[in-house]
């Protein structure tokens, strides 16, 4: 049997930074969830696309939670690695910093788990490489990577609790 390619997940690594504007913001001056989302997906494909060297689609997007507001005139930088490569689908973590350059203060504002799937041509999946934790955070992350997969399987419907192992054993004593 063939082995998969193996790539660094570090090599995925992405750090966009953008600039809010009156355009992307509410009657509140807080950056709208719905552009937040839309840059967090844009991040999140990059990250995809280095890894997989191919067209991705995404296929889920785990909890979004807003922890701090991100208000006109903040800098925006977010961070997006694939945390592990399954057969064709991938799943990135992303971090999204709000800096508010006058007062000099920096907040973590959102994190997420984007879960993208490679495609060919015709829109079919195609196999990914394998991804290769290196540094202890990348090993936190990719550890984790199966147990939440599960859990967005059981959700989605499209596994059963009974089968999914790896949560399974988070509950035995």
């Amino acid at each position: 049997m063939l082995s998969r390619k193996q790539k660094p997940v570090k090599e995925s690594f992405v750090n966009m930074t953008e600039l809010v504007l009156p355009n992307d913001t509410n009657t509140l001056n807080n950056m709208m969830g719905g552009r937040m989302m839309h840059l967090m997906d844009i991040a999140a494909a990059i990250a995809a696309q280095k890894h997989s060297n191919r067209i991705v689609v995404t296929a889920s997007v785990d909890n979004v939670s807003f922890r701090d507001s991100i208000r006109l005139g903040n800098v925006v930088t977010l961070q997006a690695q694939v945390t592990r490569a399954f057969s064709s689908s991938m799943e990135v973590h992303i971090d999204v910093w709000a800096e508010d350059i006058p007062s000099g203060t920096k907040v973590k504002s959102n994190e997420a788990f984007f879960t993208f799937v490679a495609v060919d041509q015709s829109g079919r999946p195609i196999d990914v490489p394998e991804a290769v934790p290196e540094s202890d955070e990348e090993i936190r992350l990719y550890d984790g990577a199966l147990r939440r997969r599960q859990l967005r399987l059981i959700l989605a419907g499209r596994m059963k609790p009974t089968d999914a192992t790896e949560l399974k054993a988070l509950f035995e004593l």
